[in-house]
């Protein structure tokens, strides 16, 4: 197996790792107020939210969150799993019908030794995928170019997804 080094990357993990001031991203994140233009939360659910990735891997990278700080899948109530898996149902279907998404990589990293860059607050990736949309730009110029910025997105998957929810 060839391995791709991605140096860069550990600059966020360590962000994370063991942050300044002991607080989570996550915990911190959903008290905002959804409105402001700095906050990156797209939907607030019942006991889940959905929010934008500060560091995305593809243009509209979402996380959906439980509001109760756990670090397990295990831990979640089964009502917050269910409406865990309802949100990234709809993440994808709004990333489809706003961002043309033609593909999705999904999945959570559960823990340090499965690769968590935070891993007491677990969360669920949602990266949207076009064809040809892997290029050389990040295995050999270090960068990944994302085409929109994150407010506009937020805005954009905001209205999709507070759609599709009030259609359900």
């Amino acid at each position: 197996m060839e391995k791709l080094w991605s140096p860069w990357r550990s600059k966020y993990i360590d962000t994370f790792k063991h942050p300044k001031d002991g607080k989570c991203i996550f915990c911190d994140a959903v008290k905002q107020n959804i409105d402001d233009e700095e906050c990156l939360v797209v939907y607030k659910a019942e006991s889940c939210f959905v929010i934008l990735n500060l560091y995305p891997y593809n243009n509209g990278h979402l996380m959906v969150v439980p509001y109760r700080h756990v670090s397990e899948f295990i831990l979640l109530t089964h009502e917050e799993k269910i409406e865990m898996m309802d949100l990234v149902d709809f993440s994808m279907k709004a990333m489809e019908n706003k961002m043309c998404a033609q593909g999705f990589n999904m999945g959570a990293n559960i823990g340090k030794a499965a690769g968590a860059g935070i891993d007491d607050h677990l969360h669920i990736h949602i990266v949207p995928r076009w064809n040809g949309d892997t290029n050389f730009m990040p295995a050999l110029g270090e960068v990944k170019v994302i085409s929109q910025d994150l407010i506009s997105s937020k805005q954009e998957l905001r209205s999709a997804l507070t759609d599709l929810l009030n259609k359900k």
